[in-house]
């Protein structure tokens, strides 16, 4: 196997994080050598007895913005030649299935979560590769979207997913939705599955469930197909 993929996370909240980490498809990743993880407190770096990691903002307005300082101490002491250095906050590109598959075949990842306001600009302009967004929205800090890029990636990883499937004919894998999938009973209350998933027609089922993935797409996320 390939040297693991190892991600540093740097987080005012590890905690949120550390169960998340070592459950599941995580676990696994760890157990089998695909994946290590480092979770980084944030207040680690800090210089006063009060660990602080926040400041009011310049120029006025809500909120607390975190410090440049404890930061770049941190990345830069992860920091190596085939580090990428990702900030989680809504400003950033839409995470997508091709971004997973990307960041899959790094060697080194650091996710820095925002917090507040988010961090120093001086911080995001010199020492952050990267700026990534899982949905129009905000939550109270990073440490939950960085989980889901995390899962997103550790799973495209071969060898993780094991005997449990594949990630070809996922979702967004061909900008299209997956198709309905069933399981027996054949017939659960007074509910059939189709005829054709009993066929033994493969040609047959494969055109079916594009189809069935075509049409689910255009109902719900038509913009996939544009």
């Amino acid at each position: 196997m390939a040297d693991p993929l190892h991600i540093d996370i740097i987080t005012l909240f590890p905690d949120m994080l550390s169960g998340f980490l070592n459950e599941s498809m995580m676990k696994r990743a760890q157990n089998m050598g695909a994946v290590t993880f480092n979770l980084v407190q944030l207040r680690a770096f800090t210089d006063d007895v009060h660990h602080t990691t926040d400041d009011r903002p310049f120029g006025g307005g809500p909120g607390m913005v975190l410090k440049p300082e404890p930061i770049y101490k941190a990345i830069t002491s992860l920091k190596r030649e085939d580090s990428h250095v990702i900030f989680m906050t809504p400003q950033g590109t839409p995470f997508k299935q091709t971004k997973a598959q990307a960041l899959s075949s790094k060697s080194h990842l650091i996710i820095v979560c925002g917090h507040y306001e988010g961090i120093d600009q001086r911080i995001r302009e010199t020492l952050i590769d990267e700026e990534i967004s899982i949905g129009d929205y905000v939550l109270t800090n990073g440490a939950l979207s960085a989980t889901v890029v995390v899962d997103a990636t550790v799973r495209l990883i071969p060898g993780v997913l094991g005997g449990e499937g594949g990630t070809e004919s996922e979702s967004f894998t061909e900008n299209l939705l997956d198709f309905p999938q069933y399981t027996r009973p054949a017939e659960f209350m007074g509910q059939k599955i189709p005829d054709i998933l009993l066929s033994g027609d493969h040609a047959a089922i494969a055109k079916w469930r594009h189809e069935q993935a075509l049409k689910l797409t255009r109902k719900n996320r038509p913009d996939l197909l544009e």
